[in-house]
């Protein structure tokens, strides 16, 4: 059993739908076929412009047959790349020739591993759909939960989590280090605590959108549980009643562990419970007991299939891509998590593993395979010229900017900082008299303006601690 292509993607991810759509729009008289794992696939929705070469955006999910009409799609799993020969063969035996292909294979969380097997089901990871409502219902019995981790996810589900205690146990010296520094972290918790004395707890968020089954074959639908979904979209927990069993609480009782991690695991003959042993930096234990534990460490990309020739990994295991998203075997491109950028990077741009970035790589690499298929030359998108993502923390609205943590630039870096409690957090990074990072909480109205300054490398200097004068309307003078 064999198919013929010109394109072929594989993943159904924000990557990998971006990746077609933008072949679809590209080579609209092409054969695109998209592999993906589940009938469900994420696409991105509702794109809005935060500034020139920033945007928001959601994240829907689409059953495949509401795909472009000229995207064809398979529900399978990627077995074996011949990049030599050109085709790809699925994990049911269909072989599929191609001209190009992409890999949007995405991430598998990192899990807590624990060398105790029979603690392993009471740890799971929070990567997509499946893992989320596995989540929900060992909620629905749950008193204790314990996150691990300290990144954006850990970060919204200590805020979101019901009716249950929390224990949330980080190995920095303050919550949500992947992307605040502990200035802002300290705004977050002081305006959380606020808002729990002031207001009562708030009515879940309805989101109205379709919403769908998934027609994987029975036989394998155990099999693929584990691997199948796409990552999480940025409004993941709107759509689920994250409630636990200690009903009456409302918002959570959050307790949280610094610089500390898990030291070991038992499980407790009274309650059944699990007995956790905290390590803390000063070499001090604690005891703590939970029903689960939630491992939200990062993702690692995941390459469960086998090529011909090895594919160029980099350090992070990651597949190296230059700015044109090749990878080192001929016709072979990726796109997303699962690949690691090898070129030399902006100035003011870096990687990490964010939807933003897997819906920009996405594109880039549909637009550099319809550009070799057209034999067209094109140029890297200007998106990697300026690191930006924007999230949602803790409800409030956050633009990250250039590096916003002075990520790469040693101690030879100052910082401006303007915080009005409960309102907004603006952190400028200078170096040289030059913006070169920007952390924007709230509704500044700051990110085009910043973007610009970023961009234009203008120079500050003359304005001294000014710039950030909140009697000075900067947005209007440097626009």
């Amino acid at each position: 059993m064999s198919r013929h292509c010109t394109f072929l993607v594989v993943g159904g991810g924000i990557a990998g739908v971006s990746c077609a759509e933008s072949l679809a729009i590209c080579c609209a008289n092409t054969s695109i076929v998209l592999v993906t794992e589940s009938s469900i696939v994420k696409s991105v929705t509702n794109l809005v412009p935060v500034a020139r070469y920033l945007h928001k955006f959601d994240v829907r999910e689409k059953n495949v047959t509401e795909l472009s009409a000229g995207i064809a799609t398979i529900v399978d799993q990627l077995a074996h790349i011949n990049s030599q020969k050109h085709w790809a063969k699925t994990k049911s035996g269909l072989i599929i020739n191609y001209r190009f292909i992409c890999l949007c294979t995405g991430g598998a969380p990192k899990l807590f591993s624990t060398r105790q097997a029979e603690h392993v089901e009471r740890i799971i990871g929070i990567r997509d759909t499946d893992s989320v409502l596995e989540l929900q219902r060992r909620l629905a019995s749950a008193k204790d939960v314990l996150i691990l981790g300290n990144g954006g996810i850990a970060s919204e589900l200590a805020y979101e989590l019901r009716d249950v205690n929390v224990h949330w146990v980080i190995k920095d010296g303050h919550i949500s280090a992947t992307f605040v520094d502990p200035g802002a972290a300290e705004f977050f918790q002081l305006a959380n605590k606020e808002t729990e004395t002031e207001q009562e707890p708030a009515a879940t968020t309805a989101i109205k959108r379709m919403r769908y089954s998934e027609t994987l074959p029975t036989e394998e639908e155990e099999e693929l549980q584990s691997k199948r979904g796409a990552a999480l979209g940025p409004d993941w927990h709107r759509n689920y009643d994250l409630s636990g069993a200690s009903g009456g609480l409302g918002k959570n009782l959050l307790k949280v562990y610094y610089k500390s991690h898990i030291e070991h695991l038992k499980q407790l003959p009274d309650d059944g419970t699990l007995g956790v042993t905290l390590k803390h930096e000063d070499d001090t234990l604690e005891q703590l007991s939970c029903d689960f534990i939630v491992s939200a460490t990062g993702v690692q990309p995941r390459l469960d299939y086998t090529t011909d020739l090895p594919l160029q990994l980099a350090e992070d295991g990651g597949i190296n891509v230059d700015d044109m998203m090749r990878t080192n075997l001929s016709d072979v491109y990726a796109a997303g998590d699962v690949c690691t950028a090898a070129w030399m990077p902006a100035q003011h741009w870096f990687q990490m593993r964010l939807w933003t970035q897997a819906r920009q790589m996405g594109a880039m690499a549909g637009r550099s395979m319809a550009a070799l298929h057209e034999g067209e030359t094109i140029y890297q998108d200007f998106c990697f010229e300026l690191f930006g993502h924007v999230t949602q923390l803790f409800s409030f609205p956050v633009v990250l900017l250039g590096r916003f943590n002075g990520q790469g630039l040693g101690r030879d870096y100052e910082l401006l900082v303007r915080c009005t409690r409960n309102k907004e957090y603006i952190k400028f990074v200078l170096q040289n008299g030059r913006l070169r990072g920007a952390i924007l909480i709230g509704d500044t109205d700051l990110a085009e303006t910043c973007e610009n300054l970023i961009l234009n490398g203008t120079d500050l200097e003359p304005y001294g601690d000014d710039i950030l004068n909140p009697n000075i309307d900067i947005e209007d003078y440097f626009d």
